[in-house]
């Protein structure tokens, strides 16, 4: 289990025998079979034996993979690489279905009968434009990286590292990430939440939240709820873990 490519605003995982009640989230949400086809129903339409999904945020839906794994992908759905997905769907369309691994070779672009999960997200992050961020830009990133963890973060914090008004700051750091900063400090805290959930089992969930800049536990359930759809608890019990990007 490692890390890879610095990118705050993909999460992707490898769920077993897989089962997940009805939910919704904030993320765009990518889900592809590894092997055997599965059965999802997406706003009240059931879908059977298929490969893949995308599937916009707020989209009720639920999955059933008792036999095989799954990977899915949580994109940020204000982060370049989000808005670049939401480009790619038609007017008043929801989600998008994948029937077999060549439908899903050819909408992410990958190799031949290819589904790793690397090489999906390689072809995502493809599609953006290259971006030389701002210093200032780059030292907030710098800075969330190393201290993520602690809980009294604020908007001054990092007008006082830059020495930029809360507005100029905002305004450019959306600018260049496709994000706000809020956003950006919280998927860096619950990515790394993830990956320890997912790499230390014998790890308590509480002390998780507050080593990742969480109030409490109960905080950590909500952006969790908020931005899966489901909490760490049920994360951490049929999920492994293979990338964080």
């Amino acid at each position: 289990m490692k890390k890879q490519h610095n990118n705050p605003f993909i999460l992707a995982l490898k769920a077993r025998n897989l089962t997940v009640e009805i939910h919704h989230h904030s993320a765009y949400q990518i889900v592809l079979s590894n092997d055997t086809p599965f059965n999802s129903t997406i706003s009240g339409t059931l879908h059977e034996r298929i490969h893949g999904f995308l599937i916009k945020p707020h989209v009720p839906h639920f999955c059933v993979a008792e036999k095989g794994t799954l990977n899915v992908l949580n994109i940020e759905p204000y982060s370049n690489i989000g808005l670049e997905l939401a480009s790619r769907f038609k007017e008043n369309q929801d989600y998008l279905v994948f029937d077999s691994p060549p439908e899903t070779n050819s909408f992410f672009q990958t190799p031949k009968d290819s589904l790793d999960v690397t090489k999906i997200v390689d072809a995502l992050l493809s599609k953006l434009p290259s971006n030389n961020y701002d210093e200032r830009v780059t030292k907030i990133v710098e800075y969330i990286k190393a201290n993520y963890f602690q809980s009294d973060i604020t908007p001054q914090t990092f007008t006082d590292i830059v020495f930029l008004s809360p507005s100029r700051l905002a305004s450019l750091f959306k600018q260049q990430t496709g994000s706000s900063l809020s956003k950006y400090l919280l998927w860096t805290r619950l990515r790394q939440a993830i990956y320890l959930a997912l790499s230390d089992k014998d790890r308590s969930l509480t002390d998780i939240a507050y080593d990742t800049g969480f109030y409490d536990l109960p905080q950590l359930n909500k952006y969790m709820y908020e931005m899966f759809g489901m909490p760490p608890k049920a994360l951490k019990h049929n999920s492994d873990l293979i990338q964080i990007y």
